[in-house]
């Protein structure tokens, strides 16, 4: 029940009974009301743009932070450039060319992302541009970083050839110095020893004792070990891939079976004279490709300067061959 509240008239000089009107209450019912609604909505604004909860205190310091590792990640990003711009730069300049290999364009290396926009879902963020930024440029990065690793396993695979080439190469005299009696006969036009006529001699004849060791001059596979060649008599043909092979006749006795695997060096046979042979001698050719070559370019290997220019000027005299 309501309390009833009385005043003082000092014309009565009595107390009278407080009559509250009802539209003056709510007046200032409404009143209260609206000031309070005012005051919320004041708070409410000020809170908002001003005052952070906790809730946005944390996710602003997580913004923060994100937009720090990314700042770091750029810098970063940065450094491997330039790291992979200097691994391009040797594997063009330095490797491709040693290696005789094509040149990669720079179209393929710096290419980038074409058709629909791949970024659109990191639109629209506070920020999204520092991120859409960091994104393309791992994306390039990670692309030349693929043509890179593609180049340099090309790379590889061609030094191991180089590697196997270099060692497949025919590339040693096939009787050692010290026990060959003289080089009787170079490659070119040579003076018969059965019909005295002046025909191509297609090899080098390295004259010594029976018996003597020869030795394989480049790595490879035996391919014939046989007398069913005419004129060569007991000989071995060695494939030493690379479209090489070298060939040794009129032996007097085989140490390599056909199939077998030869190294440079290795003892494949003994100088004899079957066949068609004057004396005991080795017949000795390179062959590149089918085509017979001489054998005199390929002794890099064994020989001194010295050594190979007194060879050089006794293969070029046009004296008899011994077959």
């Amino acid at each position: 029940m309501a309390k009833i509240k009385y005043y003082y008239d000092p014309e009565t000089l009595s107390y009278r009974k407080i009559e509250r009107k009802k539209r003056k209450t709510f007046s200032y019912i409404m009143l209260f009301l609206t000031a309070a609604g005012l005051f919320g909505l004041l708070f409410y604004i000020l809170s908002f743009h001003y005052i952070d909860s906790p809730k946005a205190k944390a996710l602003k310091r997580e913004n923060e932070n994100l937009k720090l590792n990314f700042e770091i990640l750029n810098k970063r990003i940065v450094e491997v450039e330039d790291v992979l711009a200097n691994v391009q730069e040797r594997d063009e300049n330095l490797y491709r060319i040693h290696f005789e290999a094509a040149s990669i364009p720079d179209e393929q290396r710096l290419a980038g992302f074409g058709g629909v926009n791949r970024y659109r879902p990191l639109e629209g963020y506070e920020n999204s541009e520092l991120i859409i930024n960091t994104t393309k440029e791992i994306d390039k990065l990670s692309k030349q970083l693929v043509v890179q690793s593609k180049s340099l396993d090309e790379i590889i695979q061609l030094a191991e050839n180089k590697e196997k080439l270099l060692a497949s190469i025919p590339a040693i005299q096939p009787v050692s110095n010290e026990d060959l009696t003289r080089m009787a006969s170079g490659f070119g036009f040579r003076s018969d020893p059965f019909t005295k006529r002046r025909k191509m001699h297609y090899g080098m004849d390295f004259t010594a004792p029976r018996g003597t060791p020869i030795y394989a001059t480049g790595d490879g596979t035996v391919v014939r070990a046989d007398s069913r060649s005419s004129g060569y008599g007991k000989h071995i043909r060695i494939d030493h891939g690379f479209g090489y092979t070298s060939l040794y006749a009129h032996l007097y006795r085989y140490k390599v079976r056909v199939g077998q695997k030869v190294k440079r060096g290795d003892l494949i046979g003994l100088v004899g004279s079957t066949g068609r042979s004057q004396a005991p001698h080795l017949h000795y050719e390179v062959h590149k490709d089918g085509d017979k070559i001489n054998p005199i370019h390929f002794y890099y290997g064994s020989l001194s300067a010295k050594e190979f220019a007194a060879i050089l000027e006794q293969s070029k005299l046009e004296n008899q061959s011994l077959d």
